[in-house]
């Protein structure tokens, strides 16, 4: 394969662009700007490739009608027929678009050779040549030219299955198609507040089903509501008539002749309700949509309005008394409008536009490389000999193996300075153990983090940290391999990477651990080969599991149970999947899917029984269990998920590893495995024979889950026939003493 900076080039060298969406009732034709030193040939030979963010399916159009444009660019035309592809589309959530380029040797050769030159005039030396064996296509991102095209006009409507198909940008101005239900789509074009605290509203909405916007006898109203959707006031919009959105769509066939509205409010009585805020508050717009079907009036359910462009009103002061409040109408992050209602002094507006300059600059790349370049020359202070840094799951919790060592530490090695690292929006959770930290990447971390002789964590730390050479990395990992992990993986289906990258940057990774953490002789085998690891394997069970051993008593599980405020009179079940590594829209954000049906659950075991929830940390909060008070519970963000473990009498998870630690409770587990074939077979695979060999039932559906738990309730709550053999080959080595034996080997 090509290097990272070749394939960089090769990007940069294209830079295709869309330029223009059009469709009709048949096709999309998609307009695209090629760099202008490209020749004609090559731009022919690509195409227009359209993929699911699952990578299992996927269409290729080819580049047509290319030609010059005035100011002498390249400019193609991929046309999409949909006929032949439209069914298909709707069983996917989401498609993004891509340029696919052919990559041979002679563009290569010419790749390199300029690489060389400008290695040489930068640096004095080139970057090494590759060569390939066969032609492969490289896949670019289609990303759109500003102003940004409205492409919610152009939304499918599929009858049959009832879902709509919207074109769309990402944030990042990429081109991709989403797959939802149908539902109104509300877009806000200009907000303005007056002098008098009277804010005008207008935008249009737009919906897939033909005609419906086409007459003046629609009803808007425009809704104001709090954070819990609770109104608090409601408001009919005047209908405002757009023929040039029609203009825009006359080849689909639709009519949004009377798809506008306009709105003036008066902000006072609002922001009276409010006045006495100590705190920012936001309020946020919904538009319900009244029309004509099946000749009744038939209200479409209120959506978020939302602002494509950046809407800001600025901010207006208005005194209560003694006190003022400043008012905003602003876009949020997730694109909806909302009206913020927050104190107003001069020294916390100054505070704030301080802030707010400062947390502009720190996102910006020159600020980044910087930082990344001040922790290298700062790696090379001398040492601090014994200070050690601790961090779980990126600074987000004070848990796992970490925290087990550092408080076996903070008893018996009153000679160390133990600091955690800890992400700015988690410091509560420290200080409220009263444990020492510092803020994740402030400069006090990094004259830490720097200076430090050991580091301490159970995840990959960024590749930018390069390890000082004082520093001994001891890394304790967060679980035993059921899933295949790392270079044993066939194929990566994460988010902002691609196999080939993902085992390059896990290598870079795990060449800097010093010492590795393995709870049993079966994962030190698989550790050694998936991380490529060849230093110090310390297999001694896992610390967090001293607590299983040393704190199992009722004493306990009653004052967890009372902390955590659960009934003492009905059986825990603890509910703990997995991530799936395609639960994502893009990088940094993910889907979730509840496949456990917890209505029919309280419904059959809710006088018994309640569930506690604790989800992956990437999908966390995306949970919604306010249909199920009483019996669900969330304790995704729980600290420590070693107490959730001692207070469950049972556990249902699927192919997390979480049951390596739960069997040391020798309690009996459920193996909720609906999607079994799938993950087996196409995003991670198993290490050993999982089905035959899992410590409990697998079941597939709800109705199996819940027969499975009656099913233990009749045994007394006894343990699987295949629990013992599980025992012995994953648990043999864990007594209390974990914690003892990793900081012997380490701390000498």
């Amino acid at each position: 394969m090509i290097s990272e900076q070749a394939e960089k080039y090769i990007k940069k060298m294209i830079k295709p662009r869309m330029i223009k969406f059009e469709a009709d009732t048949s096709s999309w034709s998609i307009r695209i700007c090629f760099d202008p030193d490209l020749e004609e040939q090559y731009i022919k030979s690509m195409s227009l490739y359209v993929s699911d963010r699952f990578g299992d399916s996927s269409f290729s159009f080819p580049i047509e009608d290319v030609h010059k444009d005035e100011e002498d660019y390249w400019i193609g035309t991929a046309i999409m027929e949909l006929s032949s592809i439209k069914q298909n589309w709707f069983d996917r959530d989401y498609w993004d678009f891509f340029i696919a380029a052919p990559v041979d040797q002679s563009l290569i050769d010419l790749v390199y050779s300029e690489l060389d030159e400008q290695g040489e005039k930068e640096t004095g030396s080139a970057p090494a040549v590759n060569s390939i064996e066969t032609p492969f296509n490289l896949t670019i991102r289609l990303r759109g030219i500003k102003p940004l095209q409205s492409l919610d006009l152009f939304s499918l409507y599929d009858e049959e299955k009832d879902l709509m198909m919207v074109p769309f940008y990402t944030k990042k101005n990429a081109l991709s198609v989403r797959v939802e239900d149908v539902h109104v789509m509300a877009r806000i074009d200009q907000a303005s507040i007056s002098r008098h605290f009277m804010l005008t509203l207008e935008g249009h909405v737009v919906f897939p089903i033909a005609d419906v916007l086409s007459k003046p006898d629609l009803q808007k109203k425009i809704i104001l509501v709090n954070r819990d959707e609770e109104v608090i006031a409601e408001w009919r919009a005047e209908n405002v008539a757009r023929p040039d959105l029609t203009e825009a769509a006359q080849a689909t066939g639709r009519n949004y002749d009377w798809a506008g509205f306009s709105l003036a409010i008066d902000l006072k009585p609002i922001a009276a309700q409010f006045s006495d805020v100590a705190e920012p508050m936001y309020l946020y717009f919904r538009l319900e949509l009244t029309h004509k079907k099946n000749g009744m009036l038939f209200s479409e359910r209120p959506v978020r309005i939302l602002a494509r462009q950046k809407v800001i009103t600025g901010r207006h002061i208005m005194k209560f008394k003694e006190a003022k409040k400043s008012l905003i109408i602003k876009r949020n992050r997730n694109h909806s409008l909302a009206f913020r209602i927050a104190p107003y002094t001069l020294a916390d507006a100054a505070k704030g536009k301080v802030r707010r300059g400062w947390n502009r600059v720190r996102k910006t790349k020159v600020f980044t490389g910087l930082y990344h370049r001040t922790f290298q020359m700062l790696s090379h202070l001398p040492m601090k000999k014994n200070l050690v840094m601790f961090e779980s799951f990126f600074g987000r919790q004070y848990s796992c193996n970490p925290r087990a060592i550092y408080e076996y530490m903070r008893e018996n090695c009153p000679e160390y300075q133990l600091v955690w690292s800890a992400n700015a929006n988690y410091t509560d959770l420290f200080e409220q153990h009263q444990v020492p930290y510092v803020k994740r990447f402030s400069l006090k971390w990094l004259m830490l983090m720097t200076r430090a002789n050991y580091w301490v964590t159970n995840v990959r730390l960024p590749l930018w940290m390069s390890k000082p050479k004082h520093t001994i990395y001891l890394q304790t990992w967060h679980g035993t391999p059921l899933k295949r992990l790392a270079m044993d993986m066939e194929e990566v289906h994460m988010p902002g990477t691609n196999t080939e990258k993902y085992k390059r940057n896990f290598l870079a990774e795990s060449s800097r651990w010093d010492y590795l953490v393995s709870p049993n002789a079966y994962s030190t085998e698989i550790f050694a080969r998936a991380f490529g690891f060849e230093n110090t394997m310390i297999e001694s069970g896992y610390p967090r599991n001293d607590f299983l051993y040393q704190k199992n008593n009722q004493q306990t599980i009653d004052a967890i149970k009372d902390r955590c405020g659960l009934p003492k009179d009905k059986k825990v079940i603890l509910y703990a999947p997995t991530w799936r590594d395609n639960q994502f829209y893009g990088k940094g954000r993910y889907r979730f899917e509840l496949d456990l049906d917890l209505k029919r659950m309280q419904e059959t075991l809710g006088k018994d029984y309640i569930v506690i929830m604790r989800m992956h940390y990437l999908i966390a909060d995306h949970l919604d269990l306010s249909d199920y008070e009483g019996f669900a519970y969330d304790f995704s963000h729980y600290e420590d998920i070693s107490e959730l473990y001692m207070i469950s009498d049972l556990l249902i998870t699927d192919y997390s590893s979480v049951f390596f630690d739960f069997a040391n409770l020798r309690r009996p587990m459920v193996f909720f495995t609906y999607d079994i074939e799938d993950y087996r077979d196409h995003l991670r695979g198993f290490y050993f024979e999982f089905e035959q060999k899992a410590p409990g039932p697998l079941v597939t559906t709800t109705e199996d889950v819940i027969r499975s738990i009656r099913e233990i309730e009749a045994s007394g709550f006894a343990v699987s026939e295949r629990f013992d053999a599980f025992f012995k080959k994953f648990c043999s080595l864990e007594s209390g003493h974990s914690s003892e034996k990793v900081v012997k080997t380490v701390f000498k």
